[in-house]
């Protein structure tokens, strides 16, 4: 069955109502938070030795004898299952068939939307088919206030929103930044706009954005300076990527509503989460630069540039340097006519 957002606390508050849970999407911090939720949830644990299992691309031939086979302490068993894909699809079957009550997490980052696998548990009643994508405007909003009020730590509204603009599109990461800030406030804390920066200002998602400001608007030392820090302070050039396409998108957002007629400024003030106050001339700069058809062009550019970072043996170092200076030097064009 095919989870949508109202479906979701259906899986998420009950994975037990489930024989298999798919998790695929790009979110793979998000995709393993829910998978050792789920886990967590059945088993008690995630490393129950005798009711957890955990298997990865070198012992998925064993997904069916680990399906079938019997709790030696009682309790319903897990099975999760890292890089599932298409390969699969012959043994899950097989797994559907047997009459067990062993829980099977299929976590599937990179599956693709026509995956085979995908489609025969998504007409599966007793399967769940969860799409776990990067977050943003309300919901990144709700789920930095959730995580921070499970700590009962409050977070005023422009420290929220400043701190939207710097977390990565990885679950993962953002959670341990805001467990960062949920330690730094202390119990029943406040944190204020000076506390988030302090605690998590030099944190590497702000020298990847110092890098996408300063390469849409031209400035190709600075996106150099910025991109090798990032780098150095060991971001993975696919989170670079995927940086680069959330600011990307929220230019192209803007030029858009511009086109139908829409003003700047209000066009702007749309934007989830909003553009960080001092971010503002930067972000004016790249749009007089940058036209809608230029932004469709840069965004396909960046895609394919995450595509080529998960390639096996990709120099991806390289070729996120040189996507940057490539970006830099075309808005530095731009902005000499």
């Amino acid at each position: 069955m095919k989870i949508d957002a109202r479906s979701l606390p259906r899986v998420t508050q009950n994975p037990g109502a489930w024989r298999v849970i798919l998790l695929h999407g790009e979110d793979t911090g998000l995709i393993r938070e829910r998978a050792q939720d789920a886990t967590r949830k059945i088993a008690g644990s995630t490393d129950d030795p005798f009711r957890v299992s955990v298997l990865d691309k070198e012992t998925h031939d064993r997904l069916e004898e680990e399906a079938t086979a019997l709790s030696l302490m009682g309790g319903r068993r897990v099975v999760r299952v890292r890089d599932a894909s298409d390969t699969l699809l012959k043994a899950v079957s097989h797994v559907l068939e047997q009459p067990t009550d062993t829980l099977v997490i299929l976590e599937s980052p990179s599956l693709p939307s026509r995956s085979k696998l995908r489609a025969l548990l998504e007409k599966s009643p007793d399967c769940a088919s969860v799409g776990c994508y990067p977050e943003e405007g309300r919901t990144l909003e709700a789920t930095i206030t959730q995580m921070l009020a499970a700590h009962t730590v409050r977070i005023e509204p422009d420290a929220l929103h400043w701190l939207m603009g710097r977390l990565g599109a990885d679950r993962g990461a953002a959670r341990s930044e805001v467990e960062k800030l949920a330690l730094y406030a202390g119990d029943t804390g406040t944190l204020t706009l000076d506390d988030a920066r302090a605690c998590i200002g030099d944190a590497g998602s702000v020298s990847i954005e110092d890098a996408a400001f300063a390469a849409t608007e031209g400035r190709r030392a600075d996106a150099d300076l910025a991109i090798e820090r990032a780098l150095a302070e060991g971001t993975s050039p696919i989170t670079i990527a995927r940086a680069f396409l959330s600011h990307l998108n929220r230019l192209r957002r803007v030029r858009a509503a511009m086109a139908e007629g829409e003003s700047r400024s209000d066009a702007m003030k749309a934007l989830r989460p909003p553009v960080f106050f001092k971010r503002t001339n930067g972000f004016g700069r790249s749009l007089d630069l940058w036209p809608l058809a230029a932004l469709t062009q840069a965004l396909e550019d960046t895609q394919a540039l995450e595509l080529a970072c998960k390639q096996t043996g990709a120099p991806d170092q390289l070729l996120c340097k040189r996507y940057v200076a490539t970006l830099a030097a075309k808005a530095a064009r731009a902005a000499r006519r």
